[in-house]
């Protein structure tokens, strides 16, 4: 983890480095003298050879100090901590979502192969995958917000000052991603799920006698999980920084809406912070899914004695 993040930080450095534009002459104008500039330049660092601008910042995020923000004048890391909870909690909403959906229908769909739930189940996943999530939300707001008027349209409420209400304005996001994400998470337990039923330990519990439902859920699904962890993993992460269109869709104000005003106003202290961030996320995530691994598989064990 600690090679990887050192790899992302590099590659998002160079990446924001050589975008076009002068960062003194966006902060102080276009009616800028060349020696106010040149001062600026120097107050940040930026007249320093790169690979030295590079080395203070990453012993910057290594404090805890990912700068300052050019648009707001806010430290990057509270902008980033402010933001963060509620990108948290949208992901884990709409992750809890697509599981919860995912797992019974690609189960549903392997045990009947080539039957009609399992057409029902690939044409959900196909539907899912073929269309993007921002349509979704679109779709959404358009269903339940504009015609049948239950949930508003978008926007977000703390859950200290109203837990109803933050609920009411998480429904659509949340549903609209998790819907996405269901098509993946699906086909993968599908996937998986036919691989293992079709082994010999499988044959072998059906000859005992057990039922389909102690088959299916007790052996066939336990030993059929690793795979859709990492798919889970994977999707709750992507619903965590890589969605954000749907964010301004529905005004929800996430990491990834900080990201995208962070592009649109070259504010590259802060977009460097918040792709460090979303990389960590993705780390973190597959991290969780190695742990769940040996819980799930007891063949698998981390380190001690062969």
């Amino acid at each position: 983890m600690v090679l990887t993040l050192l790899f992302v930080t590099m590659i998002t450095f160079i990446v924001t480095t050589i975008l076009p534009g002068d960062v003194a002459l966006l902060i102080l104008g276009p009616n800028a003298t060349d020696k106010s500039i040149q001062a600026l330049q120097a107050q940040m660092g930026l007249d320093k050879p790169l690979y030295v601008q590079y080395v203070d910042w990453v012993f910057g995020l290594v404090q805890g100090d990912m700068g300052t923000s050019l648009r707001f004048g806010d430290p990057v890391m509270a902008l980033i901590m402010e933001k963060l909870p509620k990108s948290l909690l949208l992901a884990g909403a709409a992750t809890l979502i697509a599981v919860v959906l995912a797992l019974p229908l690609g189960v549903i769909a392997a045990v009947k192969q080539n039957e009609l739930p399992d057409l029902f189940a690939s044409m959900f996943g196909f539907i899912g995958v073929s269309i993007p999530i921002f349509l979704w939300g679109l779709v959404f707001i358009l269903v339940f917000a504009v015609w049948l008027n239950i949930f508003p349209t978008g926007g977000y409420v703390p859950p200290s000052e109203d837990p109803v209400g933050t609920l009411t304005h998480l429904v659509l996001p949340a549903s609209a991603m998790g819907f996405a994400l269901t098509a993946y998470i699906m086909r993968m337990t599908r996937s998986s799920m036919l691989e293992v039923m079709s082994e010999e330990y499988i044959k072998l519990a059906r000859s005992k006698g057990m039922t389909q439902r102690v088959i299916v859920l007790k052996h066939a699904l336990r030993n059929a999980i690793i795979p859709v962890i990492t798919v889970i993993a994977f999707q709750f992460s992507y619903a965590f920084g890589g969605v954000v269109v749907l964010e301004q869709v529905f005004f929800w104000p996430g990491i990834g809406r900080l990201t995208l005003t962070a592009i649109q106003s070259r504010d590259i202290p802060l977009l460097q912070g918040c792709i460090v961030v979303v990389a960590l996320m993705y780390m973190l995530s597959n991290l969780a899914a190695d742990i769940l691994y040996g819980y799930f598989d007891p063949r698998i064990r981390y380190g001690g004695d062969e």
